[in-house]
């Protein structure tokens, strides 16, 4: 099959359309069959991705599956997957059904709903496989429209302040990028990123409003990209979006933004920073240390001091996403296994806390921690599964949120001990507001009236966690799920990097002697 790849980022988008035109009526049968079909539409989509998953060959560290064609006069249509991306499509595809289930007590304005994350799904899958400059920025940007809506529709009393909080932050930083993008058409004469990789893109030291730039026009375009990602990821300071955006969304919007969509920020730099940029991300290596070193301690800190348990959570993934960014700018094999480990445990583990938090949400409707208090005692299966991503989220060996932050703290200790002393000192903050957060919300005595009529978990909400909790274990026993999948498309971008660096290192050896 020749087209897999876009039949599995637009499948959903399909599904939207049906939905859309032929599905009529708000009555209870519309709203279920809506929910169905939505629910069929992402299930189809993660088995087609699967069959991608099969065919792809690990040892080849080009791009598979490439689909090429000219769309709207000339541009390029071209799709394509490689180590690295074909696990983010994967984790895409495998979250967006949960994501789905999540909303079955959802009763306004359902068709919408699920139109909205349908439209995202196919957005979010096609940034991961586009391999055109144009392509990649219509997804990248297209994706905040459905995200603006599902938070400013369906989202808390706040959430217009939240949607165009989010709106406009990450909208500001990918303005920058497209400057950039026009340039580098300008000077590669081509959109195409697989030519755009072996470019070389000029690293002289350059003039810019009377200050010497180092690094010349790499450097200019690396910050305009990291302007992009930065907000994406979140980097610390570039955050304060996400927590009034968590904060605000319903439960399947800070599901997918949790697990899928500050992802792109990571997957932005191992695409486009790194390979394209290689000596301005060389020169900006200890800057971004600094702002993740800063990012896990301090927002460690502030997740300490949060009464609402979501906030808490976005803060903690703040923390953990300084691990992705440390890795990757570890420039050793390492570091950027550990990073993508990383965001693709955090993804499924992220993911996991923000449902939790709605099992008790939906029951409650309040996500204060104060409310709480011996919720153990009447919801035993809860409780079990609330620990075993507490757990993760801390790093317990044996889970897959371990190996990640293992690999990347062990990477940076090869390159700075400074920055890997001050990030282990996130790993001890984690654990303490972490178990924090479990110690008020599950133990205790149940002295609240409201709490001693609360039922645990139905058996719809334990399907829903099974295969979440099934990947934290095998990750986190067998990581070699992901790892020989990404080992030698990592190994290739780093012996590229490394000679591109290299060379630059000797002529300014031969040049100052």
């Amino acid at each position: 099959m020749n087209n897999l790849l876009s039949i599995v980022t637009f499948l959903p988008m399909f599904g939207a359309v049906v939905l859309m035109f032929f599905l009529r009526g708000d009555d209870e049968m519309a709203v279920r069959n809506a929910k169905l079909l939505a629910m069929f539409t992402t299930l189809a989509t993660f088995v087609a991705s699967l069959i991608i998953l099969i065919k792809f060959d690990p040892s080849n560290t080009g791009f598979q599956m490439v689909e090429e064609a000219k769309w709207l006069g000339g541009l390029n249509y071209k799709l394509g997957v490689d180590g690295i991306s074909i696990l983010f499509v994967m984790l895409t595809t495998f979250f967006m059904p949960i994501v789905i289930g999540s909303t079955w007590a959802v009763d306004h304005r359902v068709k919408e709903y699920m139109i909205a994350f349908l439209l995202l799904e196919t957005l979010m899958i096609g940034v991961f496989v586009a391999l055109d400059l144009v392509l990649f920025y219509v997804f990248f940007e297209a994706g905040l429209i459905p995200m603006f809506l599902i938070i400013g529709i369906w989202g808390g009393k706040d959430r217009i302040y939240a949607a165009f909080k989010f709106f406009l932050y990450t909208l500001l930083g990918s303005l920058l990028m497209l400057l950039a993008m026009i340039y580098m058409w300008y000077d590669a004469g081509t959109t195409d990123i697989v030519r755009l990789l072996d470019h070389q893109f000029a690293s002289d030291t350059i003039s810019v409003l009377g200050f010497g730039v180092v690094g010349g026009v790499q450097t200019l375009l690396w910050l305009a990209f990291f302007a992009s990602f930065a907000v994406k990821l979140p980097m610390w300071p570039f955050h304060t979006w996400l927590p009034d955006a968590h904060v605000q969304a319903p439960t399947a919007g800070s599901i997918v933004l949790a697990a899928i969509l500050i992802k792109m920020g990571g997957y932005g730099f191992l695409r486009f920073s790194l390979p394209m940029f290689p000596i301005a991300s060389d020169l900006m290596q200890n800057f971004v240390f600094f702002l993740s070193v800063a990012a896990i301690i301090l927002t460690s800190l502030i997740a300490l001091a949060q009464e609402d348990m979501k906030k808490l959570i976005a803060y903690s993934s703040v923390a953990h996403m300084g691990f992705v960014t440390m890795g990757i700018f570890a420039f050793n094999q390492q570091g950027l296994d550990g990073g993508i480990f990383q965001m693709i445990s955090h993804g499924i583990v992220a993911g996991a806390l923000f449902m939790i938090v709605g099992v008790i949400y939906d029951r409650m409707h309040t996500r204060e921690i104060a409310a709480f208090g011996g919720l153990a005692i009447r919801m035993p299966k809860y409780a079990l599964i609330f620990m075993l991503f507490t757990m993760a989220n801390v790093g317990l060996p044996g889970l897959s949120g371990f190996v990640g932050e293992f690999l990347t703290l062990a990477a940076l200790f090869k390159v700075n001990t400074w920055a890997a002393f001050g990030a282990t000192t996130g790993v001890i903050l984690s654990a303490a507001y972490a178990l924090w957060l479990y110690r008020r919300v599950m133990f205790g005595d149940l002295v609240k009236e409201s709490l001693k009529g609360i039922k645990d978990m139905d058996l719809r909400e334990k399907l829903l966690f099974a295969p979440l909790v099934v990947l934290t274990l095998l990750l986190g026993l067998y990581p070699a799920v992901v790892l020989d999948i990404t080992g030698p498309s990592v190994e290739a971008l780093l012996q590229n990097f490394n000679n591109a660096v290299g060379v630059v290192e000797t002529v300014a050896e031969v040049t100052s002697h």
